[in-house]
């Protein structure tokens, strides 16, 4: 069952960003959306994709809120050309404990992460922290989509749920028990996939077509 906090994170705060960005101009609809996750300097190092790469796959802060995630970037392997690009954003686990996060996120650590990209057809090239620094007027346009989310729904249950869960996470970057990782990995032909299923069997990348 999806978590309420989840559910008031993901489905109500974004339907209310829509309505903020809506309401303020389309300048402000990449800073709302990568609030919390990205910046300019994120989005720019994963853009940078191999010369001669013409599909390529983004995935910004979603790794970490699903459980499978084999069948996740399976999924977005089998939609790849070889050879082609995946951006990832991800926040990585200091250790294996589990962590007092938000709720409904699963984040992995650096060898779990490794292992996920190569089983699932990746080869990881590059790997940075994420870039902290942002544009005044980024953060601006952040905080004008914020105020204006506030000022029509911080009385609602969904709005404290979101905020407890940014609280939480906030934490434990500031503890040092997660960090932001930039990935840039490229996919391997089917055949050099390997997909560990959790129960002894292995199957391709195309597990994730039957749905």
């Amino acid at each position: 069952m999806t978590a309420a906090a989840m559910v008031a994170e993901f489905d109500d705060v974004a339907g209310w960003t829509a309505d903020a960005v809506e309401e303020l101009g389309v300048r402000y609809a990449i800073p709302a959306a990568c609030r919390g996750s990205a910046s300019p300097a994120a989005l720019a190092w994963l853009a940078e994709v191999r010369t001669g790469s013409v599909d390529a796959a983004w995935c910004l802060g979603v790794l970490c809120t699903v459980e499978d995630k084999p069948a996740l970037l399976g999924e977005i392997h089998r939609v790849l050309t070889p050879g082609a690009s995946l951006g990832l954003l991800v926040v990585v686990a200091r250790s294996p404990q589990g962590l007092p996060g938000p709720e409904g996120n699963h984040f992995p650590t650096q060898d779990e992460l490794a292992g996920l990209l190569d089983r699932t057809g990746f080869t990881l090239l590059e790997q940075t922290g994420r870039p902290d620094a942002a544009p005044l007027s980024w953060s601006r346009r952040v905080e004008q989509v914020n105020a204006a989310i506030a000022a029509r729904h911080q009385s609602a249950r969904a709005y404290t749920l979101a905020a407890r869960q940014g609280e939480r996470l906030s934490r434990l970057f500031a503890t040092g028990q997660v960090s932001m990782q930039l990935i840039h990995a490229v996919s391997r032909p089917a055949s050099d996939t390997s997909f560990d299923s959790g129960d002894g069997s292995t199957a391709g990348p195309t597990f994730a077509t039957a749905r």
